[in-house]
């Protein structure tokens, strides 16, 4: 298999991922590394090509838009924004050399997240309700994450929330797809203007995971989802013990 072969099935691969139960930069930055990209413009190469799919997310939901425990989204946006900004410029700021070592412990993180998170965060639900700085400098931290790498960014946000609100889980659904893509939109802005995206590589990426998107959404009103929550925290492990090998062997 070439290397555009191999960028198409990652796409499909990682869209319908994402539609399914997220992590699908498990798959395409591997697949890009593969393909000859420098670990860091990998990394923003990916935020790009998985893009356009969070962005129409965020406007099929804008309709249930609203506060997040009394802060006003309008807010929570800016802080995500500003905080992905921040992110991005960092990644463009480290080595491939230093990114090479730090790569692996951002993947565990979100390895774990996606493993994790959502049995750990409503054990908390309703334990605390946190003021206005606390959940912008949460939503700031977060959007610097999303910038910097992004993996399971949206799961960490809803437990998150949960630790320092008593809103109902289920609200904030909408809140978090359009807080994502605000992380996302600085970053993959910052990454288009310092040419530090692989276009070749992204132009293969994105109508594919586009399309594993779509079927990946169909997909998932047929397959029981502990079967896919199982495959999906099984390949991210699996991508994740193989970048420490990669790493440090």
């Amino acid at each position: 298999m070439n290397s555009d072969h191999l960028l198409v099935g990652s796409g499909l691969l990682a869209g319908a991922m994402n539609a399914l139960a997220g992590g699908g930069s498990f798959d395409t930055l591997p697949a890009l590394i593969a393909a000859g990209v420098p670990p860091v413009a990998a990394n923003a190469s990916s935020s790009l090509a998985l893009y356009p799919g969070g962005a129409v997310s965020a406007w099929v939901y804008r309709k249930d838009l609203g506060s997040v425990a009394g802060v006003s989204l309008g807010w929570l946006f800016l802080a995500s924004l500003s905080g992905g900004l921040i992110g991005g410029v960092l990644l463009l700021s480290t080595p491939s050399s230093l990114f090479d070592r730090v790569l692996p412990w951002l993947l565990l993180v979100a390895a774990l997240a996606l493993a994790f998170g959502k049995n750990i965060a409503p054990r908390f639900h309703g334990e605390a309700g946190a003021g206005s700085v606390t959940m912008l400098s949460g939503q700031f931290l977060l959007g610097v994450y999303g910038g910097y790498f992004g993996g399971a960014v949206g799961i960490m946000m809803m437990a998150f929330w949960s630790l320092t609100t008593r809103v109902d889980f289920m609200r904030l659904q909408a809140a978090r797809t359009i807080l994502v893509t605000a992380a996302n939109t600085a970053a993959v802005v910052i990454f288009a203007v310092m040419h530090a995206v692989g276009w070749r590589e992204v132009l293969l990426l994105a109508p594919s995971a586009a399309v594993g998107g779509f079927l990946g959404a169909h997909l998932g009103r047929r397959l029981p989802q502990p079967l896919v929550r199982v495959a999906t925290v099984s390949l991210t492990m699996l991508v994740t013990v193989a970048f420490f090998v990669r790493a440090y062997s």
